[in-house]
């Protein structure tokens, strides 16, 4: 696609990307047919394909108006039509870039700008989350339905393993799952420790950037990022205190004296790995963080990714009298974003587990971080869509790999809907 950049952001960085991904795309239309709001509403412009035109119009410095900003907000950028396109082109980062382009040239009403900086600064402070959420569960019964579906029930995390071992990983605690479902990570550390893995909390790691940064206050959303690059780097700096100076060779994990105290960054919620694991890119122009950026994404992994090595372990730490069948969501942060497919259904297949995935399993279920709170009307049209395969497949109960997922999901059924590690937890001998 010829694009021809308006002098405001022509020879810019982000003007520099958003240039070469456009000349990627083709204008094909493959990826309007597993576009989940074109599949809804039918619009070209609200596909893929319309708005990389709509942003292309806004980069070369045609108008923009609340329309192009409406098309733009309906995305859920769960990445499908990346996993569709023949010609690789990188949509999310695409929709990034024209989001907060148009967000700098189109005022939201009052109204609409004081709910999206209340999400925004709620939904990323763990402890102000934690006091909201436990008020709504409080007064849930006095609530309106609505409400009630966005509040899911109080959990108990149960205990932490308190045992020490040569192995440690670090573990992202993230801002809303702690409160929202405090059982996943505490499953993880338990099921990691019966197979000899310490995992480290770092307590000033918080919200990874996602959300600031896919609501357009991006700024803000590198400074996330920077703060739990902060947080995490004594953990994974090189055990002689080398230091950085800026040679890849003195980065923990390069050579004798730069060997990681840590193996891995953990991720349990898959939204936040697939930020995490862009962090080299997204700060490669910060002098001060481009070298340790890039070493933070090298050493992050999805859950799925740490646990196939462990499948023989695995097959006899857990009990084998599994009920009924379990129905496996793979989020799009995984699948699309992360590029990451089948590791989780074959650790529940080696711990014992029958595990099937429903019709459209590629598809969004509308949960997509704060768009089931921003676009509830589309996001619970495709959340029942996915339900309605889901329950299909006759399964007694639906696992998934991210937060937003399983709390979303959980709104719309009465079958148990939980993290894939807590089933493997539970089957633990």
């Amino acid at each position: 696609m010829q694009t021809k950049l308006a002098d405001f952001i022509r020879h810019t960085r982000e003007g520099e990307e958003a240039e070469a991904i456009l000349r990627a795309c083709v204008h094909c239309g493959f990826c309007t047919a597993t576009c989940p709001t074109y599949q809804l509403l039918g619009d070209e412009l609200d596909g893929p394909r319309g708005r990389i035109y709509l942003i292309k119009q806004v980069l070369e410095g045609a108008p923009v108006t609340a329309s192009t900003q409406l098309h733009l907000d309906r995305c859920l950028t769960c990445r499908n039509c990346e996993t569709t396109c023949p010609s690789g082109v990188r949509y999310g980062r695409l929709v990034d870039i024209g989001r907060k382009v148009v967000e700098e040239r189109v005022a939201r009403p009052l109204a609409e700008r004081i709910k999206r900086k209340v999400l925004i600064e709620g939904l990323t402070r763990k402890k102000v989350f934690g006091a909201a959420l436990w008020a709504g569960q409080a007064l849930r019964p006095l609530l309106s339905p609505t409400l009630q579906d966005k509040i899911p029930q109080r959990q108990h995390a149960g205990a932490w393993p308190a045992r020490e071992h040569a192995r440690k990983m670090l573990l992202l605690d993230g801002c809303a799952q702690p409160a929202m479902a405090p059982n996943i990570n505490a499953a993880t550390a338990r099921v990691l420790d019966a197979l000899g893995v310490q995992l480290v909390v770092a307590p000033k790691a918080g919200c990874c950037g996602a959300l600031r940064h896919h609501m357009n206050e991006q700024e803000a959303a590198l400074d996330d990022m920077r703060r739990n690059i902060d947080a995490w780097w004594p953990h994974i700096a090189a055990t002689d205190d080398a230091g950085l100076t800026g040679s890849a060779a003195q980065l923990p994990g390069h050579g004798e004296a730069g060997r990681a105290a840590v193996e891995a960054i953990i991720m349990t919620a898959s939204g936040c790995g697939a930020t995490v694991k862009e962090y080299g890119h997204l700060l490669a122009h910060d002098p001060a963080y481009a070298a340790k950026a890039a070493r933070i994404s090298a050493l992050t992994r999805d859950l799925s990714e740490i646990m196939p090595q462990f499948e023989q372990e695995l097959a006899h730490l857990v009990r084998n009298d599994h009920a009924g069948r379990v129905a496996y969501h793979p989020p799009c942060t995984l699948q699309h974003g992360q590029q990451i497919r089948g590791k989780v259904e074959g650790v529940l297949r080696a711990a014992g587990i029958e595990v099937v995935l429903c019709a459209d399993s590629h598809m969004c279920c509308g949960s997509a971080g704060s768009y089931s709170l921003l676009q509830p009307e589309l996001s619970l049209q495709l959340r029942d869509r996915k339900l309605e395969n889901l329950h299909a497949t006759g399964a007694s109960a639906i696992v998934s790999a991210n937060v937003g997922c399983t709390a979303h999901l959980q709104s719309g059924t009465e079958t148990p809907v939980l993290h894939w590690i807590e089933l493997i937890d539970r089957a633990l001998r």
